[in-house]
């Protein structure tokens, strides 16, 4: 019955095997690839009014890597880079990055600490400041030494492991659902 109903849909579907498998390979590449962080969820960017390390709590619960962007949504502020200097006298004197649109998006374009903080004055003594740390990008895994060269298979170590290609659980469902399709 469900096979039946399955076999249905799916001829009825406009779209080919093809171009849904298509489809979710891109999903997934582009949820792999990059990420969008609204800067303290619903609140946006504002001073704070009793954490003056709400931000650095916010980024501390956060990974963040190169090419993700950070959202601020405020009213009447602005958001600043500054240096480590900058950032811990909350005095800019030549921020790398300045905006004050309201609806500011930043990425993060290297590994490495970023420091922003509110360019409105006495903001940054109250706490509207943020260090984010990016990690380093993922190595690409090295071409293993152990391969047997003479059958071209897995060498088994010492400890009696093999050397196996990962495959994530999101890949077998991305599988899955192709195959359905």
């Amino acid at each position: 019955m469900i096979l039946t109903t399955l076999a249905k849909t799916t001829m009825a579907s406009p779209f080919s095997k093809l171009q849904v498998f298509l489809l979710s390979f891109l999903i997934h590449i582009y949820i792999a690839i990059c990420a969008e962080f609204e800067v303290n969820g619903d609140n946006g960017w504002i001073s704070p009014k009793h954490d003056d390390q709400i931000y650095n709590k916010w980024a501390a619960s956060n990974r963040f890597k190169v090419n993700d962007t950070i959202h601020f949504t405020y009213k009447k502020d602005s958001v600043l880079v500054v240096t480590e200097e900058e950032y811990d006298k909350c005095q800019p004197s030549h921020p790398q990055f300045f905006s004050n649109n309201g609806d500011t998006v930043f990425k993060l374009d290297r590994p490495g600490l970023f420091y922003f903080i509110s360019g409105v004055t006495g903001h940054c003594q109250k706490g509207q400041k943020m260090i984010i740390k990016v990690l380093e990008p993922a190595s690409p895994p090295q071409q293993s030494q152990n391969m047997n060269s003479t059958y071209n298979t897995p060498e088994t170590k010492k400890n009696g492991a093999v050397e196996v290609a990962a495959v994530t659980s999101s890949t077998i469902m991305l599988l899955l659902i192709s195959a359905f399709c």
